[in-house]
């Protein structure tokens, strides 16, 4: 099923003051970013290995929260305030750099991370790309 972030933005009444496109792209690498290192985190709770993965596992919830948070905030428009998602969008991109590294550390032992890993790498390039927008 498409993501319906793109046709809803479409539908906003008035001037958004990003570029749609890298907004749309953004949110949606945001949301997946979320599922995954939501996913990943309860993923690595089920490992017989799991004391072990305490960092990966705090982490993963931290991206994923900052994740979700900065993906609402960027779905509302009125009385936008670039300074509060410029700041997001930072946090966003250190979160997922430091999940990414982390994750990507248990990759070879740990499909999820891998998996994870990625879509943390996404989220941190969409991140950026829409950072580099605001003025």
């Amino acid at each position: 099923m498409p993501s319906t972030t793109m046709p809803m933005l479409e539908t906003y009444p008035k001037t958004i003051n990003l570029d749609r496109a890298k907004l749309a792209a953004a949110i949606d690498a945001l949301n997946d970013c979320a599922q995954a290192c939501t996913a990943c985190a309860d993923a690595c709770l089920s490992e017989d290995m799991v004391a072990e993965l305490t960092t990966c596992i705090r982490t993963d919830l931290d991206c994923a929260d900052i994740c979700a948070t900065t993906a609402r905030v960027l779905s509302r428009h009125t009385g936008y305030d670039a300074n509060i998602s410029r700041s997001l969008l930072e946090a966003c991109a250190t979160a997922c750099k430091s999940c990414g590294d982390e994750c990507a550390g248990h990759a070879d032992m740990h499909e999820h991370c891998r998996v994870c890993a990625e879509a943390c790498r996404a989220c941190e390039r969409a991140c950026r790309d829409l950072l580099a927008t605001i003025g």
